[in-house]
């Protein structure tokens, strides 16, 4: 079976099963299936929903003529690929039901839920859901859907809110909230903070070439002609080196899910440095965005010499 795909015919209908005179307009389905970060690690794998989807499928004696997935992909709104692709074949009538393993891997949102379900009904295709109940060409079955989909969009907004507690309680505790700390930093056993000094020497050498050259851009390439690389070893851009010039976290202000507070054993930089930085990163603050006819011809000169290096002439 290809994924993301119109099938073949290698999914047939059986006809042992009765069909009731509501199933009887139902011959083509469509298998939609969606993974998010945190549900892998739950083991919701696109496979295992889209097995319990045929199955379901073919228990009710549906073709499955399309399977969409979106891996991936948060359930908060319905701007996903394939929940996209999956409305615009609703829309000419490739099928006549959608089939999802559960409510909330389909849509989180009640809005978005309700609209999605509207218009889907308007184009004659029907919803089921393999673990709820969920017939939605009935009056009982769409008001149970909405049922659902309020359930589903609480479950969704008290998860939310358990991991801004959790964050913040992380952040009292100065503690940082990922695996990947800012350069300067390794991650400790107790998920706190620790000053590498080899990495910390890069910092300061970002600040300090800032302050000489006064240019991201040039920064960066520096950077590279050295053989330094980036926290994620990669090459060096005007990007990355600003990450570094605005993260107060080098000056000791830890900033984490609404809470701040002052560490000094996260500090790497001096407040003058820091503050000099800042000020030569805003010079041009009160030019309204004009830039100097010096400063032009000071980059136009830049940049055709790197293009003429570049080009080797």
């Amino acid at each position: 079976m290809s994924h993301d795909s119109r099938l073949p015919s290698g999914i047939s209908r059986s006809t042992s099963a009765p069909q009731t005179e509501d199933e009887e307009a139902i011959e083509r389905a469509a298998v939609y299936a969606r993974t998010s970060s945190s549900s892998q690690r739950f083991g919701y794998s696109i496979g295992e929903q889209v097995d319990r989807c045929v199955r379901q499928c073919e228990q009710m004696e549906w073709t499955v003529t399309y399977v969409f997935t979106d891996e991936a992909e948060s359930g908060r709104n319905t701007d996903r690929p394939k929940f996209q692709e999956m409305l615009d074949r609703a829309r000419v009538g490739c099928f006549d039901v959608v089939v999802f393993w559960k409510l909330d891997r389909f849509c989180r949102s009640l809005v978005d839920l309700v609209k999605t379900e509207e218009k889907l009904d308007e184009w004659g295709v029907s919803l089921q859901s393999v673990t709820e109940y969920i017939d939605t060409t009935s009056p009982v079955g769409r008001f149970n859907f909405r049922n659902l989909a309020s359930a589903a969009e609480l479950e969704s907004d008290l998860t939310s809110q358990r991991v801004r507690m959790g964050m913040h309680g992380l952040a009292k505790e100065h503690k940082w909230p990922n695996a990947m700390p800012p350069l300067g930093y390794e991650k400790t056993s107790d998920g706190k903070l620790r000053v590498l000094e080899d990495e910390a020497s890069v910092v300061r050498t970002i600040f300090q070439l800032y302050l000489r050259e006064k240019s991201m851009p040039r920064v960066a390439r520096l950077l590279d002609e050295s053989g330094l690389r980036t926290k994620e070893g990669k090459a060096w851009c005007k990007q990355s080196v600003r990450k570094v010039l605005v993260n107060e976290i080098y000056i000791g202000k830890y900033r984490v899910a609404d809470f701040e507070d002052y560490v000094d054993e996260y500090r790497i930089l001096t407040d003058e440095l820091f503050t000099e930085v800042v000020d030569t990163r805003y010079r041009y603050r009160h030019q309204k965005g004009r830039m100097e006819k010096s400063r032009k011809k000071e980059k136009a000169k830049r940049i055709l010499s790197e293009y003429r290096e570049w080009r080797g002439l």
